[in-house]
């Protein structure tokens, strides 16, 4: 599909599109986001279009967009928008190469694919450093855990194969310990993950709501865990309780998160 060379009304229908509209230097064309789209902080206060699996398709039309751009992974938001006759950019940016493909495609149909170049240089700069940095250092078990029951370990769901996460954690320096499972993120059972474990765990579980997360919050998902007091990790001290959006949303600062792997994985470094 021909796009306008410079469309001047965007609606962004995920975080990780907004963060690389605004990484691009699009945020004043960006005239709708999701309730999720937290960063950066101006994008929090423009329109919203609904949350990210349910966009108001209506509230879409209604802010004129001559370009809306929408993610082709998981389910198809963006399966009806061409019949409301909007101009629509699918893009799949579920892994660092999608990352870097989704803001080519982003730049391109934004008339902006010098500001794109750009910035697909500096993120493969910084990764290439963290690679560099933690290539000597020990390959450690880890495992990133996206959701369990709160206030419990159980109903675990763990990144796998295939996922953003996965990807990230070895260019840190990690070994997925759930790296052979079928789906990127999987259901395990605990007794699972006692036998894998793991060196590092990072805990993401309970803080889908990464804003205003507490340390007392953290405090407490770390105890949590140091109650499998068989498992290396909890041993060694390296569970890490987390609540950013860098860590889940594919985008622009995957460069933030693969440092901050590196730091928990190896902290003697």
């Amino acid at each position: 599909m021909a796009f306008a060379a410079e469309p001047r009304r965007i609606v962004s229908t995920s975080p990780s599109v907004t963060e690389i509209l605004y990484a691009l230097g699009l945020g004043d064309r960006v005239v709708g986001v999701t309730t999720y789209c937290h960063y950066p902080p101006e994008a929090a206060r423009k329109p919203k279009i609904g949350d990210y699996l349910h966009p108001n398709l209506e509230i879409v039309v209604s802010l004129r967009p001559d370009l809306v751009i929408a993610e082709s992974s998981g389910i198809r938001r963006a399966e009806r928008l061409p019949s409301l006759k909007l101009n629509v950019l699918e893009i799949d940016d579920g892994t660092v190469s999608g990352i870097y493909e989704s803001i080519r495609r982003i730049g391109a149909a934004a008339g902006v694919p010098a500001q794109a170049e750009a910035l697909d240089a500096s993120i493969r700069a910084g990764l290439d450093d963290v690679r560099e940095r933690t290539a000597r250092l020990p390959r450690r078990r880890v495992v990133f855990v996206v959701g369990r029951t709160p206030g419990r370990i159980e109903g675990l769901v763990v990144a796998g194969k295939g996922s953003y996460l996965d990807e990230t954690m070895r260019l840190a320096g990690g070994v997925n310990a759930f790296g052979d499972t079928i789906a990127p993120y999987s259901k395990v059972s605990l007794e699972d993950f006692l036998a894998r474990d793991p060196e590092v765990i990072v805990d993401m579980g309970e803080m889908t709501q990464t804003a205003g997360v507490t340390a007392e919050q953290k405090r407490a998902v770390v105890a949590l865990w140091n109650q499998q007091g068989s498992l290396t990790a909890v041993k060694q001290h390296r569970v890490y309780a987390v609540a950013s959006d860098i860590f889940v949303v594919p985008g622009p600062r995957v460069t933030e998160a693969a440092r901050e792997f590196a730091k928990m994985f190896h902290p003697e470094r």
